[in-house]
């Protein structure tokens, strides 16, 4: 691949004497002992791999074209699309997050091969077109020959080295995610081939040097020469050299010829595809699921042609790294999920069946291409889809297939109970919505009923704050916060209801539609400024997700009559926060008090899967918990990291036979890997649903003696009263300011 490219137009013919090539200015003869049949053999075969290539490339392309429709304009803007994801690709980021040997290994690789194909590209320009076809006299000599060489030789050298990094991986240290239920002789056939066009470059390169007798110039190409040094010094002769080269070049011209034309059909695919999914890839992917058309029917999973041409392009660019899998909570737990066996099953089934091999059978379902407890087993954290450096939309995908088994009804019956309650009592408990605001009762102050008064804020307290015993005590610190900074808000009182989001990642979107028109036609009785949400779920959802839904489809269904007036959209502009925004901005303008003394626990923080890699708000829980006083000490796997409670995704409502509880893993983290080790006194969360799967863990884990569960609200609340007693002991402490 180093020195077999077409090109070297002004290259002597056939069996030039060494003397001459010594004579000559700075060049190298491309077709050097190859004939003149020979060199016209070479172009009918590059001729008809191109065409090979072609063919397979289009076939691929018009596959997806078999997909339905995706509801994002995915090429919009495509110029800067294009340029991101060139910068995305080129820089390799996403290679380096989390594995700094898989981030050199494939730059190496990557830089390595497209140095590679740019130098062989130059060099057919210069041949094929600015010779022959404009009769330009050859660029290819001189300086401009020195410096190609070096370049060539130096990046060919890193590409090299990456692929003997992947294979030390592979082979001798047998990386763990490398290997699976989809790694097969492909995977192998690729590698090697790599190798071998790499390495088998620098060896024709070496034959060629030594058989024209070592041109001092030469050594600009210092890998090829010093190979050419080693068979001098073997005692290989410049005859030996040219005989050798012959059978070298058409060697490694043939391999590098049968790669290209294998591409389009096969793992090498995923140097064209993972592009094209990089610049296709929708920026919100996750924190906001594809848009409900009308049409419930074409969001499910019937048929693999159910599935959009972005989800088969997301099938086509998965290059088996693993990497999903090693992140995956619910791999780690023990349930029956495989991010990226998931993704290659569906991939491998679509093929199987174009292919004529298989027969139709359910997409997901016992004993359909996915198991029916494989998707109830996603806690939709998206740690996946962070990990994937491709940019797969797991979510997606994995969504869709939910929302067949749930309108087939095959779902846990707990999740038939969860839904059961909303569609009766607008709550995932199934209480009285006449109680969902009796959390406040043991205030010292009312709260503002929003449907009747202006405020700033519209307060979404949510399920958990509002029903569950634990979590009302996170409501009450949140509404003591509010009401002791002086803040404007109100909420809904028994017109509040559950906000969807989960139960739309289990797959019931007809419900989440309800549930979200409730909401809006709620929302536009009352006068305010701002949404604060308590749960990150909800903020996500009704940030992210509500603003996408065209009630107006709906209009005329009798089953859902939303009277919309368009106050609900993206142009709407009404912002959503999660309550720790609101809270943090208070605490940074002084209106809490808070000098950063009150408290002295030694802490760790649970970035919550809907906060963190949702919506990438990390650094302000943070800073509210460092404004207490309290020591923070990070778990090994913090923000974008973070471990999700196992919680997300129904998982909150549904039973699995797991171990460990993820909830309990996280907890022994905190305990054991975090550099405080067990001197951590409290665990803190952001999220109700990760504070009921964490206390429900301290139990069956039992760390009930070892560590509290706190939320953030709950420790500012104790800062605040920290502060008032020694204010009121006349113990003011504070640290002296300058003015």
């Amino acid at each position: 691949m180093i020195d077999s490219q077409v090109g070297g137009a002004l290259a002597p013919s056939p069996g030039v004497p060494a003397a001459l090539l010594q004579a000559e200015a700075p060049t190298r003869p491309t077709f050097w002992t190859i004939s003149y049949v020979g060199e016209a053999v070479f172009y009918w075969l590059a001729a008809l791999v191109l065409l090979v290539f072609a063919y397979g490339v289009y076939e691929r392309f018009a596959r997806y074209t078999r997909g339905s429709e995706d509801p994002f304009d995915r090429l919009a803007e495509l110029p800067e699309r294009v340029g991101t994801a060139a910068r995305i690709v080129l820089s390799n980021e996403k290679q380096f997050d989390r594995d700094l040997y898989a981030g050199v290994m494939h730059a190496f690789v990557l830089w390595g091969f497209l140095t590679l194909f740019i130098g062989t590209s130059i060099l057919a320009f210069d041949m094929d077109i600015w010779t022959k076809l404009l009769g330009q006299e050859s660029f290819f000599q001189g300086n401009f020959y020195l410096s190609y060489s070096l370049v060539m030789d130096a990046m060919g050298f890193l590409f090299v080295i990456g692929v003997a990094m992947a294979l030390y991986r592979r082979y001798a240290v047998r990386h763990e995610r490398l290997w699976g239920k989809h790694t097969s002789r492909e995977d192998d056939a690729f590698i090697w081939t790599l190798f071998l066009l790499g390495v088998g470059g620098y060896v024709i390169e070496a034959l060629r040097i030594a058989g024209t007798g070592f041109p001092e110039f030469e050594t600009v190409s210092f890998v090829g020469y010093f190979l050419a040094m080693v068979f001098d010094g073997a005692g290989m002769s410049a005859g030996q050299a040219e005989s050798l080269y012959w059978a070298g070049w058409w060697s490694h011209s043939l391999l590098a010829l049968g790669f290209i034309a294998w591409i389009p059909y096969a793992k090498p695919f995923h140097m064209i595809s993972s592009f094209a999914n990089v610049v296709t890839r929708d920026e919100k992917a996750g924190s906001r699921l594809p848009g409900v058309p009308a049409d419930l029917d074409h969001v499910n999973a019937e048929s693999i042609d159910d599935f959009s041409w972005k989800e088969i392009l997301d099938q086509d660019a998965c290059t088996k790294c693993g990497r999903c899998s090693s992140v995956c909570p619910a791999k780690a737990s023990g349930r029956p999920l495989d991010p990226r066996d998931v993704i290659l099953d569906l991939k491998s089934y679509r093929e199987s069946l174009d292919a004529g091999e298989t027969e139709s059978k359910p997409i997901v379902a016992d004993g359909g291409v996915i198991a029916s407890e494989t998707m109830e087993s996603c806690m939709a954290c998206m740690a996946c889809m962070d990990a994937c450096p491709v940019e797969i939309e797991h979510l997606s995908s994995f969504t869709r297939m939910n929302r067949q088994l749930t309108d087939e009804g095959a779902v846990q019956s707990n999740m038939q109970d969860v839904f059961g309650n909303l569609m009766q009592k607008g709550n995932t408990f199934g209480d009285p919505p006449r109680k969902r605001a009796d959390w406040a009762d043991d205030l010292d102050f009312d709260l503002t009923d929003a449907r009747e008064e202006e405020v700033e804020f519209l307060w979404y307290v949510g399920d958990y704050p509002s029903y569950d015993d634990r979590n009302k005590k996170v409501a009450r610190s949140l509404a003591t916060l509010f009401e002791r900074a002086g803040v404007s808000f109100g909420i809904l009182f028994d017109d509040e209801k559950f906000d969807g989001n989960d139960i739309r990642r289990v797959g019931e979107e007809f419900l989440y539609l309800e549930l979200a028109g409730h909401h809006v036609e709620t929302f536009e009785d009352c006068e305010f400024e701002k949404i604060v949400c308590t749960d990150p779920h909800s903020y996500n959802t009704m940030k992210n997700e509500y603003p996408e839904i065209d009630f107006a489809e709906f209009a005329d269904d009798p089953v859902m009559p939303f009277e919309y007036d368009e106050y609900w959209n993206e142009d709407a502009e009404i912002p959503v926060y999660h309550w720790s925004q609101v809270v943090e901005q208070l605490v940074s303008d002084g209106r809490l008090g808070l000098d950063g003394t009150e408290l002295d626990y030694t802490v760790t923080y649970h970035d919550p899967c809907h906060l963190g890699r949702y919506n990438d708000v990390y650094e302000v829980p943070r800073d509210i918990i460092k404004a207490t006083g309290c020591d923070l000490h990070e778990m090994p796997r913090n923000r974008a990291d973070s471990f999700c409670c196992g919680g997300g995704g129904g998982g909150l409502w549904m039973e699995f036979d797991e171990e460990p509880k993820p909830s309990e893993e996280r907890l022994r983290e905190a305990l054991e890997d975090t550099d405080a080790g067990s001197a951590v006194e409290k665990f803190v969360v952001a999220c109700p649903m990760c504070m009921t799967m964490y206390e429900d863990g301290r139990k069956t884990g039992d760390f009930e003696d070892d560590i509290e569960i706190v939320d953030v609200a709950e420790l500012l609340i104790e800062a605040l009263d920290a502060k008032a007693e020694r204010t009121a002991a006349g113990d003011d402490t504070r640290p002296a300011t300058a003015d």
